[in-house]
């Protein structure tokens, strides 16, 4: 078979064929990089795709947690209290009503009414107390 007659391989296919370690490593090299994105967002101003991106960290981080418990991919979700309840993470009230906030920046299909309201929700203020608490999320989820 030649290349030009190949058929798209999805992702998923391709992460079934990795080891687990691999898979591991995958999520969390992929959130370390989408972190230095959503820094850099927030240094520019940019602050929904700061968010948008922050949200990405700590689904890629529980992600790795789950494949590292679980010994396999976690089902396709951005529900960080979902991701984590796969993960078999006890979290607090607060955590799961902070990880709720944070499941909300992923606006990839939601309606421009949403969308627009979302952006003025995303002040210079709400984004720096919610990255810092990303991040320290982010630290702890790395750490386990």
């Amino acid at each position: 078979m030649s290349i030009s007659s190949l058929k798209f391989v999805s992702s998923s296919c391709i992460m079934n064929m990795m080891t687990e370690q691999d898979l591991i490593e995958f999520w969390k090299k992929s959130a370390e990089s989408d972190l230095k994105v959503a820094q850099d967002n927030i240094k520019f101003g940019h602050y929904n795709w700061a968010l948008f991106f922050f949200q990405l960290v700590l689904e890629k981080i529980l992600k790795s947690l789950i494949v590292k418990r679980k010994g396999e991919n976690s089902l396709p979700s951005h529900d960080l209290v979902k991701l984590a309840s796969e993960a078999k993470m006890n979290l607090s009230e607060e955590q799961k009503q902070d990880f709720k906030e944070i499941t909300s920046y992923n606006i990839e299909a939601r309606y421009d009414d949403i969308k627009l309201s979302f952006y003025k929700k995303a002040t210079k203020e709400y984004a720096e107390k919610w990255a810092q608490k990303c991040k320290e999320y982010y630290l702890w989820l790395k750490e386990i």
